[in-house]
């Protein structure tokens, strides 16, 4: 691949799992402008990456997240707007199998966008139900790379003898896999503690990226046990997880105030402390201007420690995604 075909990461990028979704997040077309200034607020604070899905909008509206992204970066003038890195997912859908099938659903993302999607990631792997389906997407996945189609191709919700075997696969056809992205949070240490997965990125030269790093917006400190819980599944979500996360939300508390950050800005800190490139969600001007406050500062060693203990000794952990694989 020529020198401009490469793949430049930021320290942090923006999930725009929201942008279209209503079921989950109240998604309505009246945010389309707040949105808008989400985007260029970030891009302007070197915030370039914007992590995004084919599948990703309800009903009607599937696929708004790449429309609305494929806007916003024609409307963008300004700084690092040469930078902007739109990370698409395909999604694994039962009708996708064939090599072919990947390589059309890239050019359906690239027209929604209208322009060709930087870094393809595959959306999830099927090991877990039907394993004879995956080759064929992995195969087409390489194939957007050499074809020139793409500047990068990565993985989601994969684990690490998985992870492994793919790298075994493209590395075979000389295709390196640039990113794996996880959910990982200080409510989520699962893939990292238990998976061992920042260490095999490591070795294979692969960046992992922390998706959902405030763990749906329970790390804002936003809510409590006795303020009304968000509407919805996250509200029934919130109302288990809540409880057991008392301790390790004062002792983010705790941090936050002695640093005079918001607790999301040390959540999303702690992740790029572990070497992590976090993707938090924005769908309002101050969330994102909230995220971006996370950024020019780092941690102490003592306070990750604190942190980490806080996690660990967490009752209830965010509930993992069924397709994460081992």
């Amino acid at each position: 691949m020529q020198a401009s075909q490469e793949l430049s990461l930021p320290q942090m990028g923006c999930g725009t799992w929201a942008w279209g979704n209503q079921l989950l997040w109240g998604y309505t077309e009246s945010m389309d402008d707040q949105l808008q200034a989400v985007f260029n607020l970030c891009v302007n604070n070197g915030v370039t990456l914007f992590d995004t899905g084919d599948s990703y909008g309800t009903g009607r509206l599937q696929g708004r997240s790449e429309l609305l992204l494929g806007q916003f970066s024609r409307s963008y003038q300004g700084v690092n707007q040469n930078h902007i890195c739109i990370a698409t997912k395909l999604a694994a859908y039962p009708w996708r199998w064939t090599r072919q099938s990947m390589i059309k659903a890239c050019n359906a993302s690239a027209q929604r966008l209208g322009r060709n999607v930087d870094l393809v990631q595959m959306h999830w792997s099927t090991a877990n139900y039907a394993p004879w389906q995956e080759e064929g997407l992995l195969d087409g996945l390489a194939d957007l790379y050499e074809q020139g189609l793409v500047k990068g191709v990565g993985l989601s919700n994969y684990g690490t003898k998985r992870l492994q075997r793919v790298h075994q696969k493209f590395a075979a056809r000389g295709i390196p896999i640039k990113t794996l992205q996880v959910q990982y949070s200080l409510l989520s240490t699962y893939p990292v503690t238990e998976l061992g997965l920042k260490e095999v990125c490591d070795d294979l030269g692969i960046q992992l990226i922390a998706y959902s790093p405030l763990g749906l917006g329970i790390l804002t400190g936003k809510y409590s046990e006795n303020s009304p819980y968000p509407k919805g599944i996250r509200g029934l979500l919130f109302r288990q997880l809540l409880p057991g996360a008392r301790s390790l939300l004062a002792c983010l508390r705790a941090v936050a105030e002695s640093r005079n950050k918001t607790m999301s800005q040390v959540a999303i800190n702690w992740c790029i402390s572990k070497g992590t490139m976090p993707i938090p969600g924005a769908k309002s001007v101050t969330q994102a201007q909230n995220n971006i406050g996370a950024l020019g500062w780092q941690l102490d060693a003592g306070e990750i420690a604190e942190l980490d203990q806080a996690a660990a000794s967490t009752d209830k952990k965010m509930v993992q995604n069924i397709f994460q694989t081992k």
